[in-house]
């Protein structure tokens, strides 16, 4: 299995490459990153044949969408596929600080959580110009439902129902400005909901069909049905299934740490890097289209590509579901597919 192979959506002219670049280390997710190593990230993305990139404003805010589109901007557009999201407008502010929500040296615009018909339109057309690229490929809703909002939740949503941000989405697809829409979020319960408002291309889901975990199997098979799309984001579950301890973008629980223990273990068993598993794993479900994720540099991404790229027995698989590990319904990779 090869980073540059491409899966179609079911029902868009449009393919994404099997492995994605995520762009929020762009904008100085935990640290920070110079623009060189974005330049360099992204160069090395392009020459292994990565072509789906992923950003939103709320990355570094606005960072991440100005260093993306400056990098892609003058090469060839059918050379790539990028997405982008909608949710937050970005408002100036001077008092943003060296660090915020995990940002590091953000820049002076802070996210004001807005998902209504009017302010949908406005933070397409401000990242367009951000990117400085007239054709935003996939259009997201970032972070709507509970894991993000909790009690405000139903306020939000009901700015995106009869709000009219659900409608903005499907005016900005209808007329071309947007191929395909969809919502890029960390949970499965909210997609559900919005596959009953709106007919939905795809889905960013994040961390939520992981070789962690598989909770949110029955949401996958829903959209294999319907022809929605599915992109894997957080395939390391914040970076847990990488050794950083971090799930859910905090200190991860200690039953978390022995099921990350217990999964290492049958891979060690095996000779194959856990990381390498946690890319293969959930490229198996009909539904999944591409897995995204984030590089800090350059060396990280080839990191990354010889995970991806690796040879996988497929006795791991049978292996791992004996142990308990993955769920009995998964359906499990198959070396040469």
């Amino acid at each position: 299995m090869k980073v540059s192979e491409r899966r179609p959506l079911p029902r868009k002219d449009l393919s994404l490459t099997l492995l994605g670049l995520g762009s929020a280390p762009m904008g100085g997710l935990y640290s920070p990153t110079s623009f060189a190593e974005a330049q360099a990230v992204t160069e090395a993305a392009c020459t292994h044949g990565i072509g789906y990139f992923d950003t939103a404003p709320y990355y570094g805010y606005t960072r991440s969408e100005r260093r993306l589109g400056a990098l892609l901007c003058d090469r060839e557009r059918d050379s790539y596929v990028i997405s982008t999201k909608a949710g937050r407008l970005m408002v100036p502010d001077e008092t943003v600080s060296e660090e915020e929500n995990g940002w590091v040296r953000p820049l002076p615009f802070r996210p004001v959580y807005d998902y209504t018909y009017d302010a949908v339109l406005k933070s397409f057309e401000d990242s367009r110009q951000r990117l400085g690229i007239l054709k935003i490929d996939i259009l997201y809703i970032h972070d709507i439902g509970r894991y993000t909002h909790g009690d405000r939740h139903e306020y939000y949503w009901r700015q995106l129902t009869t709000g009219g941000g659900f409608r903005a989405l499907q005016e900005l697809r209808d007329s071309g400005r947007v191929t395909a829409i969809g919502l890029g979020v960390n949970e499965a319960e909210v997609v559900h909901d919005a596959m009953g408002e709106a007919d939905l291309d795809v889905v960013m889901l994040a961390g939520r069909y992981t070789l962690l975990e598989q909770m949110s199997l029955p949401l996958l098979d829903r959209c294999a049905r319907a022809g929605t799309g599915i992109v894997v984001a957080g395939p390391f579950n914040s970076g847990i299934l990488v050794g950083n301890n971090k799930f859910d973008y905090a200190d991860a629980p200690p039953d978390v740490v022995r099921r990350v223990q217990a999964l290492k273990s049958v891979c060690d068993e095996f000779d194959v890097p856990l990381p390498a598993a946690a890319f293969r794993f959930p490229l198996a479900h009909p539904a999944v289209v591409s897995c995204v994720t984030g590089a800090r540099d350059a060396e990280q991404l080839y990191t990354n590509v010889a995970w991806f790229e690796r040879s996988i027995p497929d006795e791991l698989w049978t292996a791992l579901r004996k142990a308990g590990l993955l769920d009995e319904a998964a359906p499990l990779p198959r070396e040469g597919e």
